[in-house]
């Protein structure tokens, strides 16, 4: 099963790089290497139910719903019980080629059942990437301080500035 780090690299996998929308899984080879190291296998249905996963997430969590996508990925997906002395555990089978993409739209609904409300888009409207708020008061906004909070700040100071008359 994908954590909560997984999804957040397959989330932000599309940053925007001096002004304009990067693709960090654009390259196969790139994706393939992510997708191995995190169980897959690497391969053209693999790469192609990865993307359409990430694209669908993302949209579900910018507000402007990809639920379609959700549904393609989870087509024929099953939930089987595997029962043991210990108890009863679940697996999940997925058509080819589709076990990690399933296996990331399972992380994301995790971490929405867990946290809800902690994953949310960045505030900076021209910021792609998304927070998971892990802190005590649920108040981040920003994917980085360092980065986007630091940008918004200083913007809305000099805007504060620009309304101020000055004395003289």
């Amino acid at each position: 099963m994908l954590d909560d780090q997984a999804l957040m690299q397959a989330l932000n996998s599309t940053p925007v790089v001096d002004g304009r929308r990067q693709d960090l899984w654009r390259e196969d080879r790139e994706l393939d290497k992510w997708a191995r190291e995190h169980g897959g296998s690497g391969g053209d249905e693999e790469r192609r139910w990865l993307r359409t996963a990430r694209d669908a997430l993302q949209a579900v969590e910018s507000g402007t719903s990809s639920e379609p996508g959700l549904h393609q990925v989870l087509a024929g997906v099953r939930k089987v019980p595997q029962p043991s002395a210990s108890g009863v555990g679940w697996s999940v089978e997925a058509p080819p080629g589709r076990g990690l993409a399933v296996e990331l739209v399972l992380a994301w609904a995790d971490v929405k059942e867990r946290m809800p409300g902690r994953l949310r888009p960045c505030e900076n409207s021209e910021c792609r990437l998304f927070v998971l708020d892990r802190s005590r008061a649920n108040t981040a906004r920003w994917c980085s301080m360092k980065t986007c909070g630091n940008r918004l700040k200083a913007r809305r100071h000099q805007a504060r500035a620009r309304e101020t008359p000055h004395p003289g």
